[in-house]
């Protein structure tokens, strides 16, 4: 339900919309607001910070290494050129603190409420997760190397992990194997040599009865972490295959490669041995 809410409200006509979970983009009513880059970078910075900020404190960190005269000038032309865009009307909440107006949607806040929505109800399965899920594929702004953003991307990567993880498992407990499975797989992707992912993707698969991709993730786990750090798993993961010789036969091995019978040589001429030492057929040692 508050998945089906958080697109209707993307879709309402006249709102701007800005996204800053994979990509960045300032739209309104899905058309893209042509505004320069000082611009898109303060909204940026308001859009992760969604709180009213101080001018001098916003111009300091949108601009660091400036001067606070300079920094605070980029920040009035920035101002100015929203001010002169038609389409960027009602963008910025202006005054002597700034914020995004209350009524632009962005992904990032769509996202924090799923991952509290899924907090508030431990153990509920939710009725579209792969679509609500897709707000937590993706980490803030990425390739973007601003000072104050590092702090902020890695957190919410860290809380988009939990949940992904989290909802894999309620999703389990609930027999939606396929779904789980999506999810977790999307958790290792995103951090191939994280402990908690990998486990996530082992147990959705031994719920859904893949033994088999069970102990293929393992194995490839164990073989990420030998060339990485040169150990592997200290973490337990054993503990969740069934116990050994049961599983070491599921690894999957390389055919054998087919040998020619004796007979077979004998009657094309060629002489073949087939032990070490050992003579060839048709002859004496």
């Amino acid at each position: 339900m508050l998945v089906d809410q958080r697109r209707s409200d993307a879709a309402s006509p006249g709102r701007h919309r800005v996204t800053v979970l994979g990509s960045f983009s300032i739209t309104r009513d899905g058309t893209p607001v042509p505004l320069g880059s000082d611009v898109g970078r303060l909204v940026a910075y308001l859009a992760v910070h969604r709180g009213r900020q101080r001018r001098a404190d916003l111009a300091g960190d949108v601009w660091p290494g400036l001067t606070a005269a300079l920094a605070r000038h980029l920040l009035d032309e920035a101002l100015a050129s929203v001010d002169a865009v038609a389409d960027a009307a009602g963008l910025l909440d202006m005054g002597p603190l700034l914020a995004l107006h209350p009524d632009v949607s962005v992904d990032l806040d769509e996202a924090m409420a799923l991952v509290r929505e899924l907090a508030g109800a431990p153990g509920r399965a939710p009725e579209d997760p792969l679509g609500g899920a897709d707000l937590l594929r993706a980490d803030i702004l990425p390739g973007w190397t601003a000072a104050w953003l590092a702090v902020e991307r890695e957190r919410f990567r860290q809380i988009r992990l939990n949940a992904l993880e989290e909802l894999s498992g309620v999703l389990s407990a609930h027999d939606r194997h396929d779904e789980a499975v999506a999810l977790a797989e999307e958790a290792v992707r995103t951090a191939p040599s994280r402990d908690s992912a990998r486990r996530a993707l082992i147990e959705a698969h031994l719920a859904q009865g893949g033994i088999a991709e069970a102990v293929a993730q393992y194995d490839e786990y164990q073989e990420l972490l030998r060339c990485s750090v040169g150990a592997p798993s200290a973490f337990g993961l054993d503990g969740l295959l069934p116990p050994a010789p049961a599983w070491p036969v599921l690894r999957v091995r390389q055919p054998m490669p087919r040998m020619t019978p004796p007979r077979a040589l004998a009657r094309t001429g060629r002489a073949r041995r087939f032990v070490t030492g050992g003579s060839t057929p048709g002859t004496v040692r």
